[in-house]
């Protein structure tokens, strides 16, 4: 094995410098990962343009998969795998004391010390992203075991279709016969579809603009019932129209930046339904009626990131192959490419789910 990893590293906003760093020693409660993959996200690309406020210079990539290439005994007996075991790596790294942490809301950590791919590379070994041929598994890792023989196109899959299932589950409360729209239909909003029909949803309805028909129809191969391009149409009478005036049960926005779904939410959604906030905005929402979320008795939540029981109920779904989700992945660049990843993302024609393969 080598003893150096090649790793994009971001310098600055736009701008990756393919480097080597040493590997590790690794302790008892540590690891080694040999990377095989790392999903794109939205978040990705606010690293990349200076939206997200990361010190540089560091490793961008917290979606990564992978094979256990070294592990220390503490550590393969607290996640119960070993050398060889193939690993979903979460991006959270909680420090488990902590109140938050001991209550088991573990993604509202009070100390954790950064995330997978939001770490400075002078910390350290420095190979804390996913955009790397390695990445150092430190003590507050948190892994989850994936198939071997599952195909990259699904595995690397995990994290996205794990928030579906946060949002739509968990935050959403989705259950037999509820109607459901979910706003977006990118990698999370596909997988908010999978999560619906999961859980037993009646009815499901997607929207997006009319340039992401790919996505709505791939959403309509996934069990949705109903595709809207909510700019040729209007979202909230169409969804009254298909509902016969009773509007949805649950609605999921998972359409980043865009602020018109945030209101689209509100007013799509039934008399004591639940509004589920997943899209980041970035801006101020004009015309989100605070009124209307009281007047309707609505409940509002956001979310952000994913627990463990959906990252595992993601990872069950793409083991049984049940769907077609291979589909989703659209895209896949080395590192030396990871710019041109990121570029092809951001402009989204053709692009759904993009991932960087060391």
């Amino acid at each position: 094995m080598s003893r150096t990893a090649r790793a994009a590293v971001l310098t600055s906003p736009g701008t990756f410098e393919v480097r080597e760093l040493p590997l590790p020693a690794i302790a008892d409660d540590e690891a080694l990962l040999r990377v095989e993959a790392c999903g794109l996200c939205g978040s990705d690309l606010d690293a990349w343009n200076g939206s997200w406020g990361i010190p540089y210079e560091y490793i961008p990539g917290h979606e990564a998969v992978g094979v256990i290439e070294q592990i220390g005994p503490a550590a393969a007996k607290r996640w119960r795998v070993g050398v060889g075991s193939r690993v979903a790596v979460e991006p959270s790294t909680p420090c488990g004391t902590c109140a938050q942490c001991l209550d088991g809301e573990y993604l509202s950590c009070q100390t954790v010390r950064g995330m997978h791919g939001a770490r400075d590379i002078q910390r350290g070994s420095g190979l804390w992203g996913g955009y790397a041929e390695y990445l150092h598994l430190g003590p507050r890792a948190l892994v989850h075991e994936i198939d071997p023989e599952l195909p990259l196109e699904l595995a690397s899959l995990w994290n996205a279709m794990g928030a579906g299932f946060d949002w739509v589950v968990d935050a959403g409360g989705v259950g037999i016969g509820d109607t459901v729209v979910i706003l977006g239909s990118g990698q999370r909003g596909l997988a908010s579809v999978v999560a619906a029909r999961t859980a037993g949803a009646g009815t499901v309805i997607v929207t997006d603009l009319a340039a992401a028909r790919h996505k709505l129809d791939l959403a309509l191969e996934f069990g949705a019932d109903h595709a809207i391009a909510a700019d040729e149409q209007d979202v909230v009478e169409t969804v009254r129209e298909l509902t016969a005036g009773r509007l949805a049960d649950v609605v999921v926005d998972t359409a980043g930046h865009a602020t018109q779904t945030a209101v689209d939410a509100v007013n799509a959604v039934r008399r004591g339904g639940t509004v589920v906030l997943a899209g980041i905005k970035g801006r101020p929402v004009p015309e989100f009626s605070t009124d209307a979320v009281l007047g309707r008795s609505i409940t509002l939540k956001g979310v952000l990131g994913v627990h463990a029981r959906n990252f595992r109920r993601a990872i069950s779904v793409l083991e049984s192959r049940r769907f077609p989700l291979e589909r989703m992945h659209t895209h896949a660049f080395s590192i030396d490419a990871a710019d041109e990843a990121l570029q092809v993302l951001a402009e989204g024609e053709g692009a759904i789910h993009v991932s960087v393969r060391p």
